[in-house]
């Protein structure tokens, strides 16, 4: 049985990764684009310093968190 050199299998993973991020990433932007227009977001909060992402580095970063989880098991 011939197994897979690492890199090669690396780069197969790297590839699903990008191919899913590209699958999903309209969903999650739907997501942050609903949960940013939401009238129930909670107002920020007077001297708390808020982080001021785009919506499209929010569907990203949302969406970097819930690939791994494809990739486990």
């Amino acid at each position: 049985m011939r197994t897979m050199a690492p890199t090669a299998r690396l780069h197969q993973e790297a590839l699903q990764f990008r191919l899913i991020l590209a699958a999903t990433y309209p969903f999650f932007l739907a997501a942050a684009a609903f949960h940013r227009l939401s009238p129930g977001r909670a107002a920020p909060r007077v001297g708390v310093p808020t982080p001021h992402r785009s919506i499209f580095g929010e569907a990203r970063a949302m969406a970097v968190q819930a690939i791994p989880f494809a990739f486990m098991g």
